[in-house]
C-alpha cells in the first residue's frame, strides 16, 4: 500500500517524456470520449461500443502477429465492426442479437490470435486492459489525426444527428437520413473505440467512452450540458487514472473505471436526491 500513493514516486515519472505523452493521449481520449457520448447514451448503443471494442482487439491482435502497428489494425477492426454491426442490423429489433453474434465472433478471433502470437506477453496484456508505454510519435500522430477527422465530421453532423438521437421517428418524417446517420455515427463511434484500446484497454473501453455520460445525463437533460459534464467527468477518469497508476504500475484501465464509476455513484445520489425533493 505504501506504494500505491507515493506521491514522489508519481511526481517523478510524471517528468518522463513516455508519460508525458500518455496524459496528451487520455485527454485527447477524454474530449473524444466526452463529445460522442451523450449521443452514444441517447441512442442506446452503449452495448455496440462494447461489441466494437471486440473487433478493435481482433484488429489489434492481427496486427500484432503479423508485425503491423497495433493502432492501424485496432482502428481497421473498429470500423468494420461499425461497418458490420450498421448493415446487418437495419431494425432496431435485431441490433441487440447482430452486436452479440458481432462481439462473440470478434472475441474468439482476438483470443485465437492473441495465442498465435508468440512475441512478449505485455504486448497482449496491453490490448485487454490498457498501457501507456506505447504511446510514441507514431501513435499520438495517429491518434491525432483521427481525433481531428471525428471533430469535423461530427461538427457538420451534429444538428440532425442530435434530432435523430432524441426522436428517430420524427427525424425520419421530416426528411432526416437516419439510417446514412447511424452508420456514420457508428463509424465515428468505432474509430474512437478504437483509439481508446491502446491506453484503457479493449475490455474496459466502456469506462470511458459510456460511464461519463451517463453520469451528466443523470443530472441534467440539456444536451449542451450533458456534454460539458461529459467532457469533464471524462478527462478527470482517464487522466486521473494515469497519474493514479503510476507509482504502483498497476494498469491503468482499474483506475480509469473506478474513478469514472465513482463519478456514475455521485451523480446517481445527486438525481435520487433531487427526485425525492420534487416527489
Amino acid at each position: 500500500m505504501d506504494n500505491l500513493f507515493d506521491v514522489e514516486l508519481t511526481m517523478k515519472l510524471l517528468s518522463l517524456d513516455f508519460v508525458l505523452g500518455a496524459l496528451l493521449v487520455a485527454a485527447i481520449l477524454g474530449l473524444l470520449a466526452g463529445v460522442l457520448g451523450p449521443l452514444i447514451v441517447a441512442r442506446n448503443m452503449a452495448f455496440s461500443v462494447h461489441g466494437t471494442s471486440e473487433l478493435a482487439l481482433t484488429g489489434g491482435a492481427a496486427a500484432l502477429l503479423l508485425g503491423w502497428e497495433v493502432g492501424n489494425g485496432a482502428l481497421a477492426g473498429a470500423i468494420v465492426a461499425a461497418l458490420v454491426l450498421g448493415l446487418l442490423s437495419r431494425r432496431s429489433s435485431d441490433y441487440d442479437s447482430v452486436i452479440g453474434v458481432v462481439l462473440a465472433f470478434g472475441l474468439g478471433m482476438g483470443v485465437l490470435m492473441l495465442w498465435l502470437y508468440k512475441g512478449r506477453a505485455s504486448n497482449k496484456f496491453g490490448l485487454l486492459t490498457g498501457q501507456i508505454v506505447g504511446q510514441d510519435f507514431a501513435s499520438i500522430a495517429l491518434l491525432t489525426g483521427c481525433a481531428v477527422g471525428v471533430f469535423v465530421v461530427l461538427a457538420l453532423l451534429y444538428r440532425p444527428l442530435l434530432f435523430a438521437s432524441v426522436d428517430a421517428d420524427v427525424a425520419r418524417a421530416r426528411g432526416v437520413p437516419t439510417t446514412g446517420l447511424a452508420l456514420v455515427f457508428a463509424v465515428l463511434v468505432g474509430v474512437a473505440t478504437a483509439l481508446g484500446v491502446r491506453t484503457v484497454g479493449s475490455l474496459l473501453v466502456l469506462a470511458l467512452m459510456v460511464t461519463p455520460a451517463a453520469a451528466a445525463c443523470r443530472v441534467t437533460a440539456s444536451p449542451l450540458r450533458a456534454t460539458l459534464l461529459a467532457i469533464l467527468f471524462a478527462e478527470v477518469s482517464a487522466v486521473g487514472g494515469i497519474v493514479l497508476s503510476l507509482a504502483p504500475g498497476a494498469p491503468v484501465s482499474a483506475f480509469v473505471t473506478a474513478i469514472s464509476f465513482l463519478i456514475y455513484l455521485v451523480c446517481w445520489v445527486i438525481s435520487r436526491v433531487r427526485r425525492a425533493a420534487f416527489a
